[in-house]
């Protein structure tokens, strides 16, 4: 199984705002700490505010900040909201399904069931849960930063 980039950006940027909630943070500063293009990060942060969990302020002093106490922002939410779907195979959806073995391979159930067991490991977890690995992260990022940087 593979989560989508709109999903590993959808957490980093959680994770990045979750770390940095003494202040707003800018979207370049997030973009240059992942490597990534600030463009790919935009539809992903109005997502994000469409949801309710992170807020943006425009002019001097903006920026972006989580909108909810992270530990109201569970991680399965984050994921289901960014992977609506989910099928993990094409028999998962009736309407475009052509698997001719699919009323007696077995194996749909198999990965249902599998499917519903990750998500309910990531229903035990919020965003709280990562908070302890700040001085770790933070660390991370700004190595990312100062290389940035210097080129």
């Amino acid at each position: 199984m593979q989560l989508t980039l709109f999903s590993d950006y959808s957490l980093r940027i959680l994770l990045y705002l979750t770390m940095h909630r003494g202040r707003r943070v800018a979207l370049p500063e997030i973009s240059t700490a992942y490597g990534i293009s600030q463009n790919h990060l935009v539809k992903v942060v109005q997502r994000l505010i469409e949801q309710g969990w992170v807020e943006s302020v425009r002019g001097r002093g903006g920026g972006l900040s989580l909108a909810r106490e992270p530990a109201d922002i569970n991680v399965a939410n984050v994921v289901r909201m960014t992977e609506p779907h989910m099928n993990l195979v094409e028999c998962f959806d009736s309407k475009t399904n052509t698997c001719p073995i699919d009323l007696a391979c077995g194996l749909k159930k198999v990965l249902l069931r599998a499917r519903e067991a990750f998500l309910k490991e990531l229903e035990q977890h919020t965003l709280a849960d990562f908070e302890p690995r700040a001085p770790a992260l933070i660390k991370l990022w700004r190595n990312e930063l100062a290389a940035a940087e210097a080129t």
